[in-house]
């Protein structure tokens, strides 16, 4: 019978509105339990009223029964006024399972959108000191840079011969060995090569 019908699939409708709920991910389980209980409950009434609805059913034959051999007799509920009153019944159930699942919902989006507002933020704090990194070490290494292009620029050119030294080379052009080391940016002094073209800055 439909009065029958509707409450059973309510109840199929409670049940998978608690599976897809059990499918939450394991971040939403805790907020989602009291939910699910909620459901539970909802789902045990439905069953209750199902039951209830069907003993109603029971009764109301009975009484249209002794009211087809008594006559018209308005002391008993009609089955179209029984009927309507089941009706009723069934769409109340229906709006507040609907409501139910509305703020379910609702409820796990919610939770959802946070989880995923806290994982970019941790994902954030971690790319920051990665791309820090790069700036520090360049930050540290410009002073380096700085120190080997100080010093005199200007001055004459020296062709390096063979057996020649920084050291010899500052004697035999006047000019400071610390100061050809500088001016030619030499990382190692000890390995000029002859024929290397090395800047000689002027004398002070």
């Amino acid at each position: 019978m439909p009065g029958r019908t509707a409450p059973r699939r309510l109840t199929l409708l409670c049940v998978a509105l608690a599976s897809s709920i059990a499918a939450c991910p394991a971040s939403a389980q805790t907020e989602v339990a009291d939910l699910r209980e909620d459901v539970r409950g909802l789902t045990q009434r439905v069953g209750e009223l199902s039951l209830r609805v069907e003993q109603l059913e029971h009764e109301n034959a009975k009484l249209s029964a002794k009211v087809g051999s008594l006559g018209d007799n308005r002391g008993y509920a009609t089955s179209a006024e029984l009927n309507g009153a089941v009706a009723d019944l069934n769409a109340s159930i229906k709006s507040a399972v609907d409501t139910s699942r509305t703020e379910i919902l609702e409820h796990v989006a919610t939770q959802m959108e946070n989880l995923a507002k806290q994982t970019n933020a941790a994902l954030d704090s971690i790319a920051r000191p990665a791309a820090a990194a790069p700036t520090v070490a360049a930050q540290s290494g410009a002073p380096r840079a700085a120190a080997n292009e100080s010093g005199p620029r200007s001055g004459s050119s020296y062709t390096v011969q063979k057996g020649d030294s920084v050291g010899l080379i500052a004697k035999k052009t006047g000019a400071r060995v610390q100061d050809i080391i500088e001016a030619n940016s030499l990382a190692d002094p000890s390995r000029i090569q002859a024929g290397q073209v090395l800047v000689i800055p002027a004398a002070k």
